[in-house]
């Protein structure tokens, strides 16, 4: 009968038997502290009905499809003690007794209100009650305890006795847990399996976890059966907590989320017969609830965003409970987990206030520990090592969090907590994948328990060490967080990398700051493709290299030695960083110094039995950059920052899976490689005031450079973009090989460019599915043999393994179909990547050998390899040997056709007997003696003799059709051809792995595969792009420069914003400028006024994308565009303050103007917006004005520089500064009020002022404000002229009385010369010096 249907969180309600999970757990001894004490109506019988059942209530469960032998179901708690013996005569008085009860019952109401005792055969117990009503239509009486429970009891099947009616003082409820057989009616509200599915799996449940809950009356009810001293796991999910047992199960049961218990189900009504069972052992629920408690919407639990916080939220989950989830847990916790509060400490017995306690562990109580099931002791055992980690602890098919992990999960996964007053939720192993990913994506590490032992593996390790263990073996098998994912939906969506970023520097506590030596080591690592850049360099007090690498890379986790980097690292790490998972470990023995690190490199790369020690060969193995980081001797903060990574992904079992085939790259964050310099330097503010990566609105694409090129269709090739944009070249000679490739592609080639494009749409991410292949080879973690998994793996990895090889054909024919273009002049660098050999691996055999050696198609289909003909020697003898057998059966059968003369005799198969002899029933009398009869079939069909010639009765053979036989040499033949057939399928098994590792061999021509194809599929990305640029563009011309004389310069006509565009701006459009910096005719620097709002910080932008655009090759939207190469972009740009650092807004935008002044070079360019407005008018200018000419006279580089300050604009006389400003047209509006329209033309000159009203009246100041404004604009302006003009008529006056001093004293120096007038001269001479005292000292 079709039941109705409830979701239940990827859960079945149904229960079945456990097949897979052990069940040897049983209740601990009782803690002295705590005595249970037996209810006071509980009176132990010694009644004969204890004996043995009746025939009726010892009915066996009717068959089902669940349950469709009926089989016995196993017992739900631990086997009792033999039921006590009494004397025959009572048992027989006792009877009698009960069966006059029994027949004295009347179908009616007369027995309402009068007083009984039932017996619980599980409890071994009898129970008063009073009967309060009777239900005609059930015909069942309703029974109230005298503990307060109610019962509906068919007494007409049930063993009770009348008792007199006395008043009874109402009792506590009582502590043993009774199991009443499934009633009809329960049995009839049964919930089918979610969505129609039948969830096979196990019980989750093999530990007593719920020891103190009950479930509630309303709920349905499990029948119990005795089965080999094996527990079954009984879950119960309430509103209402009480006192509960988690049993653990042995048996097959499906899982649901209102509770695990055991039930036979069908249409029709199922008979349960109660066991007698030792009710003390049991300690657990009245009955089981099966239905789900919707609190999910109601949890209110404090997890915070920062992952610092919530790792703080995780250890502290239990005093963090709010709302109704504290009301059910928070009583229980309090009482039960008080050394989780104030007496907390770590696993060493430290408390929180000493400098070594470890947060991570922690320290659990003899006595607690004692008063713990098996099953729960395990989990507690995992859980204090673990505490900043979320345990996914697998229990059958499921996954199971228990206690503040079961908070984690309600909240983030949305998974309904089970009935009682234990947090407790789970899911099934199918949505791990899914939730794994969903817990880190949201800053959670996960350490996933898998089970590594079967009930059968248990049960032989018992028997063959004499142990005494009664839970399944379960080891750490995963521990993984948001850097560290390999597989999910999303991490192949999203081509986004997710780096671990392991940080380590030359600074000691002790000493005092150095300004100039602050050597960083740094080791970034990409788990997802495995990728490690390793390298170290030296960074200024501020840790500006050390801000661009984390501004670029945006690391998903950091990796650093607790208490050992200085402020203004931790402080850039900060700033620097979108809300990353801090892992501090222990230096030295987590954080390797240098040579530990060196000491366990070695072991993944050097023999076992090769020294490693001092040999000069032992790095010979070793990847090509760590052998030079190893030899150069000074680069041990890049090795002690590898060596953290290294201790982290061995904590995470991911070190044996991605170093045997990992890819090492050197860092290049100072732009140098081999101190020879390759890349511009585009530090932390230029990525962001330029929005080159990522946007200031809400840290998307949108509006970025990087979206504007991004027309790459692979995700390896988005990742490579995004590296070329964030390190363009400084390479003449690279940048001219991408602007001919480009070309190819945007000419002639266009077509074959559109087509390698097609050809590689619908590739998957190449290079996360080779790294997910090549880790497939080590078995640790969840790939071990001893992981006890139901989903398929093996399938999963065969998908995999065809998806990568024909992704591997896809990417070789792609580059095949487009090798023409080898021959194209100008295209060195075109050549260089398709040439085979050369940049193009030679796959083209080994491919050969993957479709020789199977078929990929039938393998996807069938879920397995079939390999062909050459492919395994070892399979190609089994099935030469099977073919031989065969060919052996065929002769035989000749040989008996001839002996029998007959040829009709033929092979036959019947079921699982095969190769049967068949003769027709006309040559019974000519069968030989060696013939042994099987079966024989007639025209009614076939029925099996198989016990025919072993029955001494005789049968009656006649009419029928055809006789089976079997001889000695056919049996023979059989045995040998089932061991061949074993032989092949224990190939066949070993052939995946075979032909894996055979692929992984080859790793590093498959990376050079993937990296071909990238640099591909961005060439033609960037020759796309230009299309999407308004306006005409161009191939900019990269100047070279030729000494130190050369005077750097920039040129261009109608230049246009790469990402802004007209559509973008509502009714304009955009204006294109002409920029002319440097060179022998143009001032180097510009500097820029104009009104607000007028474009001038646009200009800025445009110039500086434009330059990027021209050094990675690309085309730029101009009519021409000429350029000296930038070795670093300096943008100083926007306001914008790190509080959480201490650095005010002022602070910050001096601190980037400091690194201008520092680090600027002639080749630099440099892009300054309104700097100084922090402060005061005075000195804001007064630092401009400093800035500007230190930038000028002493640097020398391109800039340009935009501000507000008029005054600076109008004393500038340099020739080395353009004075330009941004053109408008000033009127007259409603109110007399200026207003401005904007005309986006850099034109020469300064402009008078900037016009700040007109914006206040765009954004609504009202009418009067502005009025005011306007009135106050000119009196500040009219003040200062006049103070200007004054203090230009005293220079004007002063300069005129120091020309007529100097010309009075040339006459006297004239009159000298003529000795008439002595006295006179001497005179006129007086009064000049004293005019020039009155010049020089004033009056």
């Amino acid at each position: 009968m079709a039941s109705s249907r409830r979701l239940s969180n990827g859960r079945s309600p149904l229960v079945r038997k456990q097949s897979q999970i052990t069940a040897f757990f049983s209740s601990p001894s009782p803690s002295p502290t705590a005595k249970p004490s037996p209810s006071p109506t509980a009176k132990p019988s010694p009644s004969p009905t204890a004996a043995k059942p009746s025939p009726s209530l010892a009915a066996k469960p009717s068959p089902s499809p669940l349950n469709p032998k009926a089989r016995k179901a196993p017992l739900a708690v631990p086997s009792p003690p033999p039921p006590k013996t009494t004397p025959a005569s009572q048992r027989h008085e006792k009877g009698k007794k009960v069966k006059d009860a029994v027949a004295a019952v009347a179908p009616a109401a007369e027995v309402v209100g009068r007083r009984l005792r039932v017996y619980w055969p599980l409890d071994d117990a009898w129970y008063d009650g009073k009967v309060e009503s009777y239900n005609e239509g059930s015909s069942r009486h309703l029974v109230r305890y005298d503990d307060g429970e109610e019962e509906e009891v068919d007494l007409a099947k049930e063993r009770f006795e009348w008792a007199a009616d006395e008043e009874v003082t109402p009792q506590p409820a009582r502590k043993l847990r009774r199991l009443r057989r499934m009633s009809d009616t329960t049995m009839a509200k049964s919930p089918a399996l979610v969505d129609g599915e039948e969830e096979t799996g196990d019980s989750t449940e093999d530990e007593d976890w719920k020891k103190d809950a009950v479930a509630e009356d309303d709920s349905e009810e499990v029948e119990l059966d005795e089965e080999n001293e094996e527990v079954v796991s009984v879950r119960t999910r309430k509103e209402k907590p009480r006192n509960s047992s988690l049993v653990s199960a042995s048996t097959s049961t499906p899982r649901s989320t209102s509770g695990l218990g055991l039930t036979s189900v069908s249409g029709s009504t199922v008979s349960k017969k109660r066991r007698k069972v030792d009710a003390g052992a049991l300690d657990c629920a009245k009955k089981f609830s099966f239905e789900p408690v919707n609190t999910i919407g109601k949890v209110e639990l404090n997890v915070p965003v920062s992952s610092s916080q919530r790792e703080q939220t995780l250890e502290n989950a239990p005093g963090a409970l709010t709302g109704e989830v504290a009301e059910r847990f928070g009583q229980r916790q309090a009482e039960k987990f008080k050394f989780l509060g104030k007496e907390r400490k770590d696993a060493k017995g430290r408390r929180p206030g000493n400098p070594s306690y470890d947060s991570r562990t922690l320290f659990l109580p003899p006595q607690f520990l004692n008063s713990l099931t098996g099953g729960q002791r395990q989990w507690w055992e995992f859980k204090s090592q673990h505490m900043d980690k979320v345990l996914f602890f697998k229990m059958g098919k499921f996954y199971e969090l228990f206690e503040m992990d079961a908070h984690v999960g309600a909240k983030e996964l949305d998974l309904q907590y089970m009935k009682g007053d234990q947090p407790h939720c789970g899911f099934p192993e199918k949505n791990f994948e899914v939730n794994l990913e969903k817990l880190a994506k949201k800053g959670y590490r996960v350490l996933v328990v898998e089970q590594t032992e079967t009930p059968e593996q248990l049960e032989l390790r018992r028997k063959k060490t004499g142990v005494k263990d009664k839970v399944v073996r379960r080891e750490i098998c995963a521990m993984v967080t948001k850097g560290t994912l390999t597989e999910g939906e999303s991490l192949m969506a999203n081509p986004d990398p997710l780096y671990l970023f392991s940080v380590a520097e030359s600074y000691q506590c002790s000493s005092e700051k150095n300004q100039d030596d602050h050597t960083i080591g740094v080791c970034i690592v990409d788990v997802s493709t495995s990728k490690f850049i390793v390298g170290q360099f030296q960074d200024d007090p501020e840790r500006h290299g050390l801000c661009s690498i984390l501004s670029e890379m945006r690391p998903a986790e950091i990796i650093k030695p607790a208490k050992m980097l200085s402020p203004e690292t931790e402080k850039a790490l900060k700033s620097n960083t979108r809300d990353p998972l801090i892992n501090n470990l222990l230096p030295s023995l987590e954080f390797w110094d240098a040579e530990k690190t060196i000491h366990e490199i070695n072991k993944y790369y050097c023999p076992s039995d090769t020294p490693t020690a001092g040999a000069q060969n032992d790095f010979v193995r070793l990847p090509d950059l760590l052998s030079d980081l190893i030899g150069a001797g000074d680069k041990t903060y890049a090795l002690s920052a590898l060596g953290g990574s290294l201790f982290y992904l061995r904590q995470a079992l991911l070190d044996g899976k991605l170093l045997p085939c990992a890819e090492f790259e050197p860092l290049t964050c100072s732009g140098c490689i081999n101190n020879i310099r390759k890349h511009m330097i585009l530090d932390a503010a230029a990525l962001e005031n330029l929005e080159i990566l990522e946007n200031a609105r809400n840290s998307g694409l949108s509006g970025t450079l990087y979206a504007q090129l991004n027309h790459c269709v692979t995700g390896f090739g988005k990742r490579l973009l995004k590296r070329w944009i964030a390190r363009p070249l400084y390479d003449h000679k690279a940048i001219l090989q991408r602007q001919s490739a480009i070309a190819i592609f945007k000419g002639a080639e266009h077509e074959c460019a559109i087509q390698f494009r097609k050809d590689l749409s619908h590739l998957p991410d190449m290079e996360r599915l080779l790294a997910r292949l090549f880790s497939s080879c080590d078995k640790n973690g969840r790939s071990s043999k001893s992981v006890v998994l139901y989903e398929d793996a093996s399938k999963r990895l065969l998908q995999q393994f065809t998806a990568a090889l024909r992704g591997c054909q896809q990417m070789f024919q792609a580059c095949s179909s487009i090798s023409t273009l080898i021959s194209t002049e100008g295209s060195s660098l075109l050549n260089d990547l398709l040439s085979p050999g050369k940049g193009l691996p030679n796959v083209s055999s080994i491919l050969d050998h993957f479709r020789d050696a199977f078929d990929w198609s039938d393998a996807d289909k069938n879920g397995r390899i079939i390999p062909h003909e050459g492919c395994d020697p070892e399979y190609d003898a089994a099935c030469v040997a099977i073919e031989e057998i065969k060919s052996s059966l065929k002769e035989y059968l000749k040989e008996q056709r001839e002996l029998l003369s007959d040829s009709s005799v033929m092979y036959v198969n019947v079921g699982k007997d095969i190769y049967l002899i068949e003769v027709p029933e006309s040559l019974r009398g000519s069968v030989p003696r060696n013939y042994e009869l099987q079966s024989t079939k007639s025209d009614l069909g076939t029925q099996n003799w198989s016990e025919v010639y072993l029955s001494p009765i005789v049968f009656d053979l006649a009419g029928m059709g055809f006789y089976r036989y079997w001889t000695a040499e056919v049996k023979e033949l059989i045995s040998e051809l089932s061991k061949a057939e074993a032989e092949k399928e224990a190939t066949l098994k070993g052939i995946l792995q075979m032909l894996i590792q055979l692929f992984v061999d080859h790793h590093s021509k498959w990376r050079q595969l993937v990296s071909v194809v990238a640099e591909l599929d961005v060439l033609i990305s960037l020759s796309i792009a230009s299309d999407y640029f308004e306006g005409p563009t161009c191939c900019p011309i990269i100047k070279e420069s030729y000494g130190p004389d050369d005077t750097p310069s920039l040129h261009a006509r109608n230049l246009r914003h790469p990402t802004l565009q007209s559509d973008s701006l509502g009714n304009g459009t955009f204006v294109p400028n002409d920029i002319k910096m440097g060179g022998p005719r143009d001032a180097s620097f510009i500097i820029l006024t104009g009104p607000n709002m007028g474009g001038k910080s646009t200009l800025l932008r445009q110039v500086c994308l434009t330059i990027i655009l021209a050094q990675i090759g690309a085309d730029v939207p101009a009519e021409s565009f000429e350029l000296s190469l930038v070795d670093r972009m300096f943008v100083r740009m926007g306001a914008r303050d790190h509080i959480m650092a201490g650095q005010s807004t002022f602070l910050v935008e001096l601190m980037e103007t400091a690194s201008v002044l520092s680090s600027a070079t002639k080749n630099s360019l440099v892009a300054l917006d309104e700097l100084g407005r922090g402060t005061s008018t005075s000195d804001g200018q007064a630092i401009a004005a400093s800035v500007l000419e230190y930038l000028v006279h002493r640097v020398q580089c391109l800039g340009l520089f935009s501000t507000h300050y008029h005054r600076l604009a109008a004393e500038n006389k340099d020739s080395k500064v353009s004075l330009c400003h941004m053109a408008c047209e000033v009127g007259k509006g409603e109110g007399g009020l200026e207003e401005v329209t904007f005309l986006y033309r850099l034109t020469p000159g300064s402009c008078p002022k900037s016009y700040g009203v007109n914006v206040a009246r765009l954004a609504g100041i009202p009418a009067p404000v502005l009025q005011r404004a306007t009135e106050k604009s000119g009196d500040f302006e009219a003040s200062y002229g006049k103070r200007y003009r004054m203090t230009n008529d005293k220079l004007g006056c002063a300069q005129e009385d120091t020309f007529a001093v100097i010309k009075d004293l040339f006459c006297v120096v004239e009159a000298l010369h003529h000795q008439d007038d002595e006295a006179a001269s001497l005179s006129m001479l007086r009064g000049v010096q004293a005019r020039a005292k009155v010049q020089i000292w004033g009056e």
